[in-house]
Parts: C-alpha cells; structure tokens; sequence
C-alpha cells in the first residue's frame, strides 16, 4: 500500500494582491499525474485546504475539480480541517463526497470514533486505519476537558492535544487490533522551522506539541500547518509536508515536496520524499538602488509562470528622489509578461525613518490576517508583555467565536 501526504494547499491565497491560482493549477495537474504513475492507494491532505474560512466561487470550484479529478483515480481520500478553514463548509458534501470514496474530517468530532477512517484493499480486506486528527481549536479542547483542570491556555491545549490523539490511537487498537494506525494533525511541533505566512494560532515553543505527545504506538504522522517540509526531532515517521507552492518571500528559497509512504504486509516499509517541480520564482534584490536597477535590469526568469519580486534598497542618505525611483521601477514592470515587483522597502541611515514603520511599503490592511492588524497595533501601544499576551489571547477567542 501507498500513501501520499500533502498538506497547507491554502487555494484562494492572494500574495500582494497576485493571485496564485495558476500556481495551484499547476500543482494539482501535476499531483495527479503522480498519484497515477506512482499507483498511490491514500491521499491524505493535512488541513487548510483553503487559505480563508468563506472562499469564492472559484476557489471551490478549483477544489471539486481536484476531487473530480482524484476520484477517477480509485484511491481514497482521506481530507482534515486546518485554522484556515471551515469545519462546517469541508463537512457539507460529506456524504456525496463519501459515495466518491473521499472522506472529510473538517472539525473535531464529538466521538472520536468518527475520526477513525478504515483503508481497505481491492479486497475488501482492512490494512490501515487513519485517525483524521483536524486542527482542534481550544473550544474543542475546553469540550474535551469541562472541568478545565489545567492552570494555563498553553497547558490546556498542549495537554489536550496529547489527550486527544492517545485517545484516538487506544480506541483504533480496542476497535481494530493488530492494524497499523496512522495519524494525521494540523499543529504546531516544537523545533519546526516556520515562515511567515502561518498564521499565529498555537505557534510559539510554549504551546507547541513535542514528539512525545505522539503515542509510539502511530506508524506515521502526516502532520499540516508548518509551510516548510521537515522532519520532527529528526524522526522520519513525524513529518510536514510542508505547502506544495511558495506562500510568502519567505518561503522562497524552500524545496517544496510531497511525502509518500509505503506499506508491506501491513508494517512500515519505506518513506521518501519527492519534489514538486517549481513553476514560478520568488525573488528578493537587495542592495542599493543603483545595484537594484541593475540587478532588476539583467534579470531573465526561466520558469513558466512570471516571477514575483520584492526590492530591499538600504541608501546611507535621504533622498525622496530614490522613493520616486522605486515607485517608478515598480510601475515599469507592471504589465512585465517576465516578472511583478510586488514589495518593496526603502531603508535609510540617516535622515528619515523606515518607510515601512507599521506596514512594509506597498502594503495594505487588505493584504493581513486579522490577527497580524491587532498585533501590529498593540506593538504601538507601551504594554507590558502579560498585557499584550492577554490581549492576544482574547482577541484570538473572539475570532474563534466569529469563525464557528
């Protein structure tokens, strides 16, 4: 048996205003054509399928394609909810997406037994059991445990996450003894090497879950949330996929990869990793504004899809005639069938103050999460560190509640 462990799909994602739909396009086209050559039996796709709770029209349509595409290919789908998305709009087509042997798990479950997904062969026969962990937000948790018997948030869902996922591999094995299990989760592990386009939500080494909340009794972990593929503790059998595509500048220089793992005689086999082809460039010039200009000018990209640039220009003086050369090097390439400069920043040494004190230059309110506003304007405020924390934290519940 083979599984496919992809990850963070994010369809809708709008970087600077650039929507990468072609990006994902690409990607899908190109994962199924593995998924047929390389005779996968289980996909398994680690949460926030979507990069927003509501997407549009198209991006659902983006993403029934996808299913259309997969289930003409005789494998099982096996789909969880990630803090992008909406429980409630992943679990509407569930039953006709069933009848298509694609299985969506879009929000903890009151039973954990729901989470349990049986993988059968040609068959018939049981091989594997998948615990559909979705992303568990701290009501879940709080519903898990009425009691709230631990003395902090951090506590409360580093706990209740480990609680949960023993729970769920204790009742596979009373359920189905001598199965493998394997595990799925959208969570933040700590050690995990992130960027800047996860969202905030149980990141930071406080509330991030170690490996030992894992029960080694899990064959493997496909774990979503981290943009960055890696392993955990470098512990091969714990593992993010990682995004299939770039998500922010930061995330430019990553090797974007799927995970397949292979199965024998209902033991561990093999794991390996394989590479997503790149289709488009993210790239950052970085000097002064003569060495930008210059760098911009001889730049010839060599990928299908136009390359997305952002400018760091640092200048020892002030000069508003360098910020006119900026905006006039970025209005040149506008309609570039090449490459979009799509950021850029002024710093100088003297004479003025960042151009980008609260918002980096050619950003807009538009472009943020919620969370990253709120951040930004308490940094402003003189606070103490437990006040911004509390802050935080309340902000955080009061979206949870708006989302539901």
């Amino acid at each position: 048996m083979k599984i496919l462990h992809t990850a963070d799909w994010h369809i809708g994602k709008i970087l600077h205003k650039e929507s990468l739909e072609k990006d994902h396009l690409l990607f899908f086209e190109w994962m199924v054509d593995l998924i047929s050559k390389e005779e996968i039996d289980v996909l398994l796709v680690a949460g926030d399928i979507f990069d927003i709770a509501n997407p549009g029209a198209k991006d659902r349509a983006l993403y029934y394609n996808v299913l259309s595409e997969l289930s003409k290919l005789n494998i099982q789908v096996i789909i969880t909810g990630g803090n992008h998305d909406s429980a409630g709009f992943l679990n509407a087509p569930h039953e006709i997406l069933k009848s298509l042997n694609i299985q969506i798990v879009g929000g903890a479950c009151d039973d954990i037994r729901d989470e349990l997904v049986e993988v059968r062969n040609n068959r018939n026969e049981l091989e594997l059991v998948v615990a559909a962990v979705p992303f568990l937000k701290d009501k879940d948790l709080r519903r898990l445990d009425p009691e709230n018997q631990y003395q902090s948030r951090e506590e409360l869902i580093r706990e209740g996450i480990k609680n949960h996922y023993d729970q769920a591999i204790q009742l596979s094995h009373e359920i189905y003894p001598d199965i493998p299990v394997v595990g799925m989760g959208h969570l933040f592990a700590k050690g995990a090497f992130t960027s800047d386009s996860e969202r905030d939500i149980h990141i930071g080494n406080a509330v991030g879950v170690g490996t030992f909340s894992f029960d080694i009794r899990y064959t493997y972990m496909a774990l979503g949330h981290i943009h960055k593929p890696q392993m955990v503790d470098e512990d091969e059998t714990i593992r993010f996929s990682g995004a299939p595509i770039p998500l922010s500048f930061s995330e430019k220089e990553d090797q974007k990869s799927v995970v397949i793992i292979e199965m024998d005689d209902k033991k561990l086999k093999e794991i390996r990793t394989i590479d997503i082809p790149r289709h488009r460039e993210l790239k950052k010039f970085k000097g002064t504004l003569d060495e930008v200009l210059f760098a911009v000018e001889n730049y010839k990209p060599t990928f299908i899809l136009p390359s997305f640039v952002e400018l760091e220009i640092n200048e020892p003086l002030f000069n508003v005639n360098i910020i006119s050369k900026v905006e006039a090097l970025r209005e040149s390439y506008k309609e570039s069938e090449e490459f979009k400069i799509l950021k850029s920043r002024t710093h100088f040494e003297t004479g003025a103050k960042d151009t980008a004190e609260l918002f980096t230059e050619g950003q807009n309110i538009e472009d943020l999460q919620p969370e990253e506003v709120f951040g930004k304007l308490i940094d402003q405020e003189e606070l103490e560190d437990e006040e911004k924390k509390t802050l935080n934290e309340a902000f955080r519940e009061l979206l949870e509640t708006l989302e539901q």
